[in-house]
């Protein structure tokens, strides 16, 4: 009798926090729309605000307490074919649209045979023979224990030297955050490109192209189409290379090849480049986009700054991490994930918040949303380093969860353990110490300084 009184005062409490917190919002929303409309400009700064994640996250708020599975007949997606947009915005709903491939699809195949020239990439497969056959066959090339054995090594002594050749001053993106990954790609993917600079700009547009161009830009696609091109091109001409001239290495190429020599299914020279063209976009813009975003949350936060330092200097990597992961949920690098409806669906159904989904309407599950609900994630709005880890949903969740995620989970605190450890860690003055992305959705510039 009283643990169930103590849980019905519970979710009554929760039930008024998030009404409260979303009465809040909607005046902090009003207060910025006045603030914004007497300053002149009115379109063109609302449209800046809303890029900014504090605004993403009262909008979420007030979603998340009054309409929480919002259905619009507008597209807010012209890359993809849909028929209208479905907004999720509670953490059961956001996990229950991920795992429901049956009823929620990926998007990316048109895009992804675009730039494979033909061809899809498991990442824009639903679930069935092609998908298990090139997924399978990948995890035989890149295997788990390479992350420990492997990539991290590589990865904690090359950001170390970076940083300690630094002289108190870095950009991060174009010093380091690149850096790392594009080293990886050429040391154990086998397929780093012709150079570092070039591999950073075919991979960064690509992916841009395929997960972040929602108004379908034409001006982008030319720019993804030539990308793609010299990307495919480079691919074929290092396939064809290491098998005329064979090496020892232990990289993911050898290993492909190895297993189209053993006849493994999907393993062709034109399986093996577009499994390769599919994990390099998602490799290089996705880790460094994560440590430029989660150390800007942290240099915004002097208490959690000083935590990462303490466990950076004392060699904690466990509790950095988790400095790291819970900066990331309060700036993540992915707001949302988007899938399309297969059928008529329902979501949340036989509750209050229950939505009817149409066939082929766009289905934003809100994740920047999910790791702030109130109903699955205790005191929310604290910055917490004991939360645990699947609270985070960073890397996406079911089937279609990033390829590489025990990489990203390894190497992005390996590359800023050598940041957070240097004493007086501070942005640099004015614009240079804020993230500038150009004309792109990734960091170009981030300069940071420190004490030498």
């Amino acid at each position: 009798m009283f643990a169930a009184l103590r849980n019905a005062v519970t979710t009554v409490f929760a039930v008024l926090m998030v009404w409260l917190e979303g009465i809040g919002a909607a005046l902090g929303l009003l207060v910025l729309g006045a603030r914004l409309a007497v300053s002149g400009g009115f379109r063109q700064n609302l449209a800046v605000a809303f890029k900014q994640v504090p605004t993403q996250r009262m909008v979420m708020q007030v979603l998340r307490a009054f309409a929480p599975n919002l259905s619009l007949k507008r597209q807010l997606v012209k890359a993809y074919d849909n028929s209208g947009t479905v907004i999720v915005t509670r953490s059961n709903d956001c996990l229950d649209v991920l795992r429901r491939d049956e009823d929620f699809e990926v998007v990316y195949e048109s895009r992804m045979r675009q730039l494979t020239d033909g061809d899809n990439f498991f990442l824009g497969m639903q679930p069935g023979w092609d998908y298990t056959r090139d997924t399978s066959a990948m995890r035989l090339a890149a295997r788990r224990p390479d992350v420990a054995e492997i990539v991290l090594p590589r990865a904690r002594a090359l950001a170390d030297e970076i940083v300690a050749s630094g002289n108190g001053r870095l950009d991060l993106p174009a010093q380091l955050s690149l850096q790392v990954p594009w080293d990886m790609t050429a040391r154990y993917f086998g397929v780093g490109g012709p150079d570092a600079a070039t591999m950073q700009e075919w991979t960064t547009t690509l992916f841009w192209y395929l997960f972040e161009d929602l108004p379908a830009d034409p001006a982008l696609h030319a720019r993804a189409m030539q990308a793609a091109s010299g990307l495919r091109v480079y691919l074929d001409a290092a396939i064809a290379a290491r098998k005329a001239n064979p090496s020892d290495n232990a990289d993911l190429l050898n290993r492909c090849l190895a297993l189209q020599s053993a006849g493994t299914p999907g393993m062709s020279d034109l399986g093996i480049r577009n499994n390769l063209l599919g994990l390099l976009i998602g490799a290089i813009p996705t880790i460094s986009k994560a440590c430029c975003y989660a150390l800007d949350e942290l240099l915004n936060r002097p208490d959690a700054l000083r935590i990462a330092h303490q466990a950076a200097v004392s060699g904690d990597d466990a509790l950095l991490s988790r400095c790291i992961w819970e900066a990331l949920r309060f700036n993540p690098h992915n707001p949302i994930i988007y899938r399309r409806a297969t059928r008529d669906a329902v979501i949340a159904q036989s509750t209050l918040r229950e939505v009817r989904v149409r066939k082929d309407q766009m289905v934003f599950a809100a994740t920047l949303s999910a790791m702030f609900d109130r109903y699955a994630v205790p005191k929310p709005n604290e910055f917490r380093t004991d939360r645990p880890f699947e609270t985070y949903i960073i890397w996406g969740y079911g089937l279609h969860t990033c390829f590489g995620a025990a990489i990203n989970e390894a190497v992005i605190p390996a590359i800023l353990k050598p940041v957070l450890a240097r004493k007086n860690l501070r942005r640099a003055d004015g614009p240079a110490g804020q993230i500038d992305t150009g004309p792109t959705p990734h960091p170009q510039h981030f300069h940071i300084e420190f004490d030498r």
